[in-house]
């Protein structure tokens, strides 16, 4: 009697860990389709919001999938929630919306952006690329403006792969890395473009 117990309470610890890594529809931010890993199938990524009681101003999920050849279906590939900043609602302040797409070259962009609150407007571009069984992050770029003082604006643009760093307009060096989307922190990026709060 005390084995049936304990399998009752295993498969509904399992039941509720599997409804918590559900995706619900209403909680998908944007999604793009590409060919990630080119083999000429259609591939998805997607941006989705925390469940509900989360903090849904800092903890926008990315979940890519490709698609498996022998049967069509589309299979996740990397899972990093709590990734990208942004703000979900569709009822939230204008301006703060991520978004993700996918670029010519099979690549995947995804953007976040404060462009309606306070005096420092900033705007970031993570480039994701397949490589060796897994998505990178390639690219960082990070662009901001201070409002009231206009002429105090800066672009950084960071090779993630190849440690190139051309922060306005001059060239630098950083260090090359490779870093998945899961372990990518956006401190990584603001080091390498000279923005480190340390």
């Amino acid at each position: 009697m005390k084995s049936l117990g304990c399998v009752l309470i295993l498969l509904s610890l399992a039941t509720a860990v599997h409804a918590e890594d559900a995706i619900a529809p209403s909680r998908i931010v944007d999604a793009a389709i590409g060919d990630w890993n080119k083999d000429g199938d259609q591939d998805l990524a997607l941006l989705v919001a925390p469940a509900q009681g989360a903090d849904a101003d800092t903890s926008i999920g990315v979940y890519i999938y490709l698609r498996d050849n022998q049967h069509s279906l589309l299979k996740l590939a990397a899972s990093a929630p709590d990734k990208i900043w942004g703000r979900a609602s569709p009822d939230g302040i204008y301006g703060q919306e991520p978004s993700i797409s996918a670029l010519p070259n099979g690549s995947i962009a995804i953007t976040s952006q404060n462009e309606a609150i306070g005096r420092d407007r900033w705007h970031q571009t993570l480039t994701l690329a397949y490589r060796n069984n897994t998505f990178v992050v390639a690219g960082y770029t990070y662009e901001s403006v201070d409002t009231l003082a206009p002429d105090d604006s800066h672009s950084c643009d960071y090779n993630v792969l190849t440690g190139k760093v051309t922060k306005d307009g001059k060239t630098l060096k950083a260090d090359a890395r490779t870093v998945s989307i899961q372990d990518w922190n956006d401190d990584l990026g603001q080091k390498a473009c000279g923005n480190s709060q340390e």
